[in-house]
């Protein structure tokens, strides 16, 4: 359908008290026009920083950013300020991982949804209060009249992911990126949680970014999926091809980490140890001490993204010294 969102070469150094990190390194992802695309991971691998430089929301005199990003054929990282604010929550909007400190407990729900219509299109009190009320109907929060005047402590969680993602529909925009919008919810709450954002994305022909640790969230809702571990992408393709045939190690213990059905009384698959400090680059594969069959080319040698299709499936491409194996353990 053709890319509306192409991150290339993007890096991300962010200043510390305890000296440099280096959170986002050398990554390229591509999201096309009305498609869902995972990007996932365990905490701490780089994920929100890339979708928060998408955004422009870091504090920039903390933070060295190189690389692209090219949104409707404008580069995000060349914009100014106010330019960026044209954008942001008007072309790309955001499903922030807990709805309880996106929204300003001292306003009410339905005015913090209006500001988006007041501020973005120059609605009226009264206009945008009346496609607010539409709004918050649209996204299952009734009654949406008696609702629209409550404040956030007085809304389950569920209920208030359902408020941050009628202000992120809002006006309509090409794309969502939704930053582990589930995590703090129960499993039946996900569930709906998912389940709406999918049907909006149907309804609206939204391009969702999906920000995750879990590959089962990906494998409900995305179409294509990335990788990403100690700030780089691993392996992207489409979800079927990663989840049938992953290419990288790290891919693939991830997948085996998913609980079974059916599989009570089973010991749960782990990944051991835990995702590097980046204070310092990384000389070989990042994912090296913790994988399983490592070797010593992995310690000292970083491996290349390289192609892989139309053997492994369309658009398929993977960083690991042997791919093949992977496929094949």
């Amino acid at each position: 359908m053709g890319a509306l969102l192409e991150v290339s070469g993007l890096s991300v150094e962010i200043m510390t008290t305890r000296g440099v990190v280096n959170a986002v390194r050398d990554v390229n992802l591509t999201v096309e026009k009305g498609m869902a695309h995972g990007l996932v991971g365990e905490s701490g691998c780089g994920k929100s920083v890339t979708a928060k430089t998408i955004m422009g929301l870091h504090e920039r005199r903390l933070v060295r950013i190189k690389g692209r990003i090219i949104f409707e054929g404008n580069d995000l990282l060349s914009l100014t300020g106010k330019q960026m604010e044209n954008i942001r929550g008007r072309r790309i909007g955001m499903i922030f991982q807990d709805p309880a400190t996106a929204l300003n407990p001292l306003y009410k729900i339905g005015d913090q949804v209006a500001e988006v219509f007041v501020r973005h299109f120059g609605d009226s009190k009264t206009g945008a209060k009346k496609k607010t009320l539409a709004l918050l109907e649209r996204v299952g929060i009734l009654p949406a009249e008696v609702r629209y005047s409550q404040y956030p402590f007085e809304f389950s969680g569920g209920m208030l992911q359902r408020v941050v993602i009628a202000a992120a529909i809002a006006s309509n925009p090409p794309l969502i990126i939704a930053d582990e919008p589930t995590t703090a919810l129960d499993v039946t709450i996900q569930a709906q949680i998912l389940e709406l954002l999918q049907g909006l994305q149907h309804e609206l022909g939204l391009a969702i970014l999906l920000i995750t640790h879990n590959f089962g969230i990906v494998s409900e809702i995305c179409d294509q999926v990335s990788v990403m571990y100690a700030g780089t992408i691993l392996e992207t393709g489409s979800k079927k091809d990663i989840l049938l045939n992953p290419l990288n190690r790290y891919s693939k213990a991830l997948i085996d980490s998913i609980p079974v059905r059916g599989g009570a009384g089973q010991s749960m698959r782990t990944i051991p140890g835990i995702p590097p400090e980046l204070f310092e680059r990384l000389p070989g594969c990042p994912f090296a001490p913790r994988c399983v069959s490592s070797s010593e080319i992995c310690f000292s040698e970083q491996p290349r993204m390289a192609a892989f299709s139309p053997v492994y499936g369309e658009n398929r491409s993977a960083a690991c010294h042997f791919p093949e194996e992977a496929a094949r353990i």
